[in-house]
C-alpha cells in the first residue's frame, strides 16, 4: 500500500543555532545583522549624545552617530534543516557586561575586524578563545581602507591556523552569507574531529 505525505506527519522543525556577531565599536556588526537577516532585524541603535564624549573612542569612526546599546537580532534560514539566530553584541567597553548573557547557548561567533582599528577586535577574540566558542574573523572591507590579506590579519591577531579569516563587505548579503557558511563548516569540522 502506497503512503502519501500526510501519513508521515508534520515536517521536522529545522535545527536552530545561536550565533554571535561581535567586534569593535563601529566595525559593522549592526550592518551585518541587518544585511543578512530575512526578517526586519531588532536593533537597539541609539543616537550618540554628548555624554559619550571622552568615554567612547571615535578615532577612525568620527562620522559614526549611533551605537548599539544592548543587542541586534536577526534570523537567516540556511536550509530546510538549519536556521541561524544572530545576536549582535554592543562594541563599547561600557556595554561588555552584556556579552556573558548574550553568549549563553551560542554555538559560534563571527568577529568582525576593521583593519583601520584592528586592536578593537582583540577583546572579542579573547572572549571567545577563553570560553572555547568557535569563531571566524570577517575582515570588513571599508571603502578607502587599506586592504590586507587574510593571512596578514591572522598574524596581526595571533590566531591559530585553524581559525578561518575571510574578507567581507558587511553591507552585502551574499558576502555575509559566505561568512556564516564558513562558520557553520568550521563548527562542523570541530565537532567531527572531537574538538
Amino acid at each position: 500500500m502506497a503512503s502519501n505525505d500526510s501519513d508521515r506527519g508534520p515536517a521536522p522543525l529545522p535545527a536552530a543555532l545561536k550565533i554571535l556577531v561581535a567586534g569593535g565599536f563601529g566595525a559593522g556588526k549592526t550592518t551585518m545583522v541587518g544585511s543578512v537577516s530575512e526578517i526586519t532585524p531588532l536593533s537597539t541603535e541609539e543616537v550618540m549624545t554628548e555624554a559619550s564624549l571622552g568615554v567612547d573612542d571615535l578615532s577612525g569612526v568620527e562620522n559614526k552617530t549611533t551605537t548599539t546599546v544592548a543587542l541586534d537580532f536577526g534570523r537567516i534560514t540556511i536550509s530546510s534543516e538549519l536556521v541561524l539566530y544572530l545576536f549582535g553584541t554592543p562594541g563599547q567597553e561600557r556595554f561588555w557586561f552584556m556579552w556573558n548573557e548574550l553568549a549563553a547557548g551560542a554555538l559560534g561567533a563571527v568577529v568582525i575586524a576593521d583593519t583601520r582599528r584592528l586592536e578593537t577586535c582583540f577583546p572579542s577574540v579573547d572572549f571567545f578563545e577563553r570560553r572555547g566558542i568557535p569563531f571566524v574573523v570577517a575582515v570588513n572591507c571599508f571603502d578607502g581602507a587599506a586592504v590586507y590579506q587574510p593571512e596578514e590579519v591572522r598574524d596581526a591577531l595571533g590566531l591559530g591556523g585553524d581559525v578561518p579569516v575571510l574578507l567581507c563587505d558587511a553591507r552585502v548579503r551574499e558576502s555575509c552569507k559566505e561568512v556564516l557558511v564558513a562558520l557553520i563548516q568550521y563548527i562542523q569540522g570541530r565537532v567531527a574531529s572531537g574538538v
